[in-house]
Protein backbone atom coordinates (compact mmCIF):
# COMPACT_ATOMS: atom_id res chain seq x y z
CA UNK A 1 0.00 0.00 0.00
CA UNK A 2 1.22 3.46 -0.82
CA UNK A 3 2.06 5.67 2.12
CA UNK A 4 2.58 2.76 4.50
CA UNK A 5 5.83 2.89 6.48
CA UNK A 6 8.33 0.16 5.48
CA UNK A 7 8.68 -2.70 7.91
CA UNK A 8 11.95 -3.29 9.69
CA UNK A 9 13.13 -6.25 7.63
CA UNK A 10 16.26 -8.10 8.68
CA UNK A 11 18.33 -10.30 6.40
CA UNK A 12 21.34 -11.76 8.22
CA UNK A 13 24.39 -12.36 6.02
CA UNK A 14 24.21 -16.12 6.59
CA UNK A 15 20.69 -16.12 5.08
CA UNK A 16 21.44 -13.77 2.17
CA UNK A 17 21.89 -15.58 -1.14
CA UNK A 18 23.45 -12.44 -2.62
CA UNK A 19 25.98 -12.04 0.17
CA UNK A 20 26.90 -15.74 0.13
CA UNK A 21 27.26 -15.74 -3.68
CA UNK A 22 29.44 -12.62 -3.54
CA UNK A 23 31.66 -14.00 -0.78
CA UNK A 24 32.00 -17.32 -2.62
CA UNK A 25 32.87 -15.52 -5.87
CA UNK A 26 35.49 -13.38 -4.14
CA UNK A 27 37.13 -16.41 -2.52
CA UNK A 28 37.20 -18.31 -5.80
CA UNK A 29 38.71 -15.22 -7.48
CA UNK A 30 41.40 -14.98 -4.78
CA UNK A 31 42.38 -18.63 -5.17
CA UNK A 32 42.36 -18.34 -8.98
CA UNK A 33 44.49 -15.19 -8.78
CA UNK A 34 46.96 -17.00 -6.55
CA UNK A 35 47.31 -19.74 -9.18
CA UNK A 36 47.51 -17.60 -12.34
CA UNK A 37 49.46 -14.57 -11.09
CA UNK A 38 52.88 -16.25 -11.52
CA UNK A 39 52.12 -16.37 -15.26
CA UNK A 40 51.44 -12.63 -15.49
CA UNK A 41 47.69 -13.07 -15.81
CA UNK A 42 45.23 -11.13 -13.68
CA UNK A 43 41.62 -12.13 -12.99
CA UNK A 44 40.61 -9.25 -15.28
CA UNK A 45 42.52 -10.85 -18.14
CA UNK A 46 41.36 -14.36 -17.29
CA UNK A 47 37.81 -14.08 -18.61
CA UNK A 48 38.94 -12.60 -21.91
CA UNK A 49 41.52 -15.36 -22.34
CA UNK A 50 38.83 -17.96 -21.64
CA UNK A 51 36.56 -16.36 -24.24
CA UNK A 52 39.35 -16.27 -26.83
CA UNK A 53 40.41 -19.85 -26.11
CA UNK A 54 36.82 -20.81 -26.82
CA UNK A 55 36.64 -18.71 -30.02
CA UNK A 56 39.64 -16.73 -31.20
CA UNK A 57 39.24 -13.57 -33.27
CA UNK A 58 36.14 -12.15 -31.59
CA UNK A 59 35.44 -8.45 -31.83
CA UNK A 60 35.86 -6.22 -28.80
CA UNK A 61 32.06 -5.85 -28.65
CA UNK A 62 31.54 -9.62 -28.75
CA UNK A 63 34.06 -10.01 -25.94
CA UNK A 64 32.28 -7.35 -23.88
CA UNK A 65 28.95 -9.13 -24.27
CA UNK A 66 30.38 -12.56 -23.53
CA UNK A 67 32.42 -11.52 -20.51
CA UNK A 68 29.80 -9.08 -19.25
CA UNK A 69 31.91 -5.92 -19.13
CA UNK A 70 31.39 -2.44 -20.49
CA UNK A 71 33.30 -1.72 -23.69
CA UNK A 72 35.75 0.75 -22.09
CA UNK A 73 36.65 -1.92 -19.51
CA UNK A 74 37.12 -4.46 -22.27
CA UNK A 75 39.31 -2.07 -24.25
CA UNK A 76 41.48 -1.42 -21.21
CA UNK A 77 41.89 -5.15 -20.53
CA UNK A 78 42.67 -5.88 -24.19
CA UNK A 79 45.31 -3.13 -24.26
CA UNK A 80 46.94 -4.57 -21.13
CA UNK A 81 46.86 -8.05 -22.64
CA UNK A 82 48.32 -6.70 -25.88
CA UNK A 83 51.16 -5.01 -23.96
CA UNK A 84 51.77 -8.34 -22.19
CA UNK A 85 52.07 -10.15 -25.52
CA UNK A 86 48.93 -12.26 -25.05
CA UNK A 87 46.74 -10.85 -27.82
CA UNK A 88 46.90 -8.68 -30.90
CA UNK A 89 44.19 -6.50 -32.36
CA UNK A 90 43.48 -6.40 -36.08
CA UNK A 91 41.01 -4.25 -37.96
CA UNK A 92 38.28 -6.39 -39.53
CA UNK A 93 38.77 -6.81 -43.29
CA UNK A 94 35.03 -6.78 -44.04
CA UNK A 95 33.98 -3.99 -41.66
CA UNK A 96 36.81 -1.56 -40.97
CA UNK A 97 34.94 -0.15 -37.94
CA UNK A 98 35.34 -3.45 -36.10
CA UNK A 99 38.49 -4.65 -34.38
CA UNK A 100 39.05 -8.35 -33.86
CA UNK A 101 41.17 -9.70 -31.04
CA UNK A 102 43.44 -12.68 -31.67
CA UNK A 103 45.57 -14.72 -29.32
CA UNK A 104 49.31 -14.65 -29.85
CA UNK A 105 51.34 -17.84 -29.61
CA UNK A 106 52.00 -17.06 -25.96
CA UNK A 107 48.31 -16.42 -25.32
CA UNK A 108 47.45 -19.78 -26.87
CA UNK A 109 50.16 -21.63 -24.94
CA UNK A 110 48.78 -20.37 -21.64
CA UNK A 111 45.58 -22.37 -22.15
CA UNK A 112 47.42 -25.64 -21.53
CA UNK A 113 49.05 -24.19 -18.42
CA UNK A 114 46.20 -22.19 -16.88
CA UNK A 115 43.16 -24.36 -17.56
CA UNK A 116 44.45 -27.18 -15.32
CA UNK A 117 45.02 -24.55 -12.60
CA UNK A 118 41.44 -23.30 -13.04
CA UNK A 119 40.23 -26.90 -12.77
CA UNK A 120 42.14 -27.18 -9.48
CA UNK A 121 40.27 -24.11 -8.20
CA UNK A 122 36.91 -25.58 -9.23
CA UNK A 123 37.77 -28.92 -7.66
CA UNK A 124 38.93 -27.25 -4.44
CA UNK A 125 35.71 -25.25 -4.25
CA UNK A 126 33.53 -28.37 -4.34
CA UNK A 127 35.85 -30.64 -2.40
CA UNK A 128 33.84 -33.28 -0.55
CA UNK A 129 30.78 -32.87 -2.81
CA UNK A 130 29.47 -35.93 -4.62
CA UNK A 131 29.14 -35.75 -8.39
CA UNK A 132 25.37 -35.54 -7.87
CA UNK A 133 25.73 -32.65 -5.38
CA UNK A 134 28.02 -30.79 -7.83
CA UNK A 135 25.39 -31.16 -10.54
CA UNK A 136 22.64 -29.95 -8.23
CA UNK A 137 24.71 -26.94 -7.18
CA UNK A 138 25.18 -25.93 -10.82
CA UNK A 139 21.45 -26.44 -11.48
CA UNK A 140 20.56 -24.26 -8.49
CA UNK A 141 22.94 -21.51 -9.57
CA UNK A 142 21.50 -21.58 -13.10
CA UNK A 143 17.97 -21.42 -11.65
CA UNK A 144 18.93 -18.39 -9.54
CA UNK A 145 20.37 -16.70 -12.64
CA UNK A 146 17.20 -17.41 -14.64
CA UNK A 147 14.99 -16.15 -11.79
CA UNK A 148 16.92 -12.89 -11.62
CA UNK A 149 16.94 -12.45 -15.40
CA UNK A 150 13.11 -12.57 -15.36
CA UNK A 151 13.08 -9.59 -13.00
CA UNK A 152 15.64 -7.39 -14.77
CA UNK A 153 14.37 -4.54 -16.91
CA UNK A 154 17.19 -4.82 -19.42
CA UNK A 155 17.97 -7.56 -21.90
CA UNK A 156 20.93 -9.43 -20.38
CA UNK A 157 22.61 -12.49 -21.83
CA UNK A 158 24.87 -14.63 -19.72
CA UNK A 159 27.64 -16.74 -21.21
Amino acid sequence: MAGKAPQNIKLPFEQSVGYQARLTHRLIQRLLHQKIAPYGVTPGMWYFLRALWHKDGQTQRELSLLVGTMEPTTLSAIRTMEASGLVQRKRNDEDRRKINVFLTGRGRELENILMPLAKEVVDASVEGFSINARGLLLQYLKSIQNNILKHLDEDVHLG
